[in-house]
């Protein structure tokens, strides 16, 4: 395992170990809040994984008891950090600040993984739904709870949980402020998987360095064809497929997978006989 380097300080630690970025949320004293210097932070870390190509999975967890509980309702009384001064200032300041977030991790070439543990709330539920796949520990509560504070999601949840859901559950879950638990979200689609609190970064961890090990090249490749397919046609998802699959199948990825899986099944037979 080896240090990342980034500007994140101590509100969001970092480290790589087998292709897999893990970043950590901690600030357990306000929750993991999405104020703006762990947006900063967090922005920061994400936005240098595209140019790095030993990564191959990011893994985004919290070292605390909850995942993210949202923006800092103190802050929000007081009008300071992300909610201080005009209309057009705060408009302006979610736009550069808290959506470099989204932009960043909804653009992420490399798939994530998001471990959550405790509260993901708020904003802190549109964090988690940017991830491409949730793990969840038992003690797990989600909510899009915006309603309650006379709010709506600022940071583009809306976008990400009806893709996830379907528009017809994304508006019950919005309007009801309703808050589920790790089950329910299973059953939502919501998350991958739920295990026992003490298990999650064992079963995170796991599957962030199962995805790493896919060939790269292709891996990115799969994840943007999944990506872009959601919202073109289909023939202009041929057409993108049909050029991937041309690029990898004379890239030398294929060609040693190929050579690897025909080995396997050599040894498979020999082991019969």
């Amino acid at each position: 395992m080896s240090a990342y380097p980034n500007d994140a300080g101590s509100l969001v630690e970092s480290s790589v170990d087998d292709g897999v970025l893990t970043l950590t949320l901690n600030s357990p004293s306000d929750g993991n809040a999405l104020n703006v210097a762990m947006t900063e932070a967090l922005s920061g870390a994400l936005e240098q994984v595209n140019d790095r190509r030993d990564m191959h999975c990011v893994l985004l967890r919290s070292s605390s008891r909850h995942f993210c509980t949202g923006g800092n309702v103190k802050d929000m009384q007081s009008g300071s950090d992300l909610m201080s001064g005009s209309v057009e200032e705060v408009r302006d300041r979610l736009l550069r600040s808290l959506h470099r977030i989204t932009r960043a991790l909804s653009g992420l070439d490399v798939p994530s993984v998001c471990a959550v543990n405790g509260a993901a709330i708020g904003a802190g539920c549109d964090l988690a739904l940017m991830c491409d796949i949730r793990v969840a520990s038992t003690k797990a509560v989600f909510a899009e709870s915006f309603l309650r504070l006379g709010l709506v999601s600022g940071i583009g949840g809306s976008w990400f949980l009806a893709r996830i859901v379907g528009h017809a559950k994304a508006l019950e879950l919005t309007l009801t402020n309703e808050f589920i638990d790790a089950e329910a979200a299973l059953g939502l689609g919501i998350v991958y998987k739920v295990v026992p609190e003490d298990a999650l970064d064992i079963e995170a961890r796991s599957l962030a360095k199962h995805i790493a090990q896919n060939p790269p090249t292709a891996l990115r490749m799969a994840k943007r064809l999944v990506r872009e397919a959601a919202d073109a046609s289909l023939s202009t998802t041929l057409d993108m497929a049909a050029s991937m699959q041309a690029i990898l199948l004379c890239g030398h990825e294929h060609k040693e997978a190929v050579g690897r899986f025909l080995e396997q099944q050599a040894a498979k037979k020999r082991t019969h006989m």
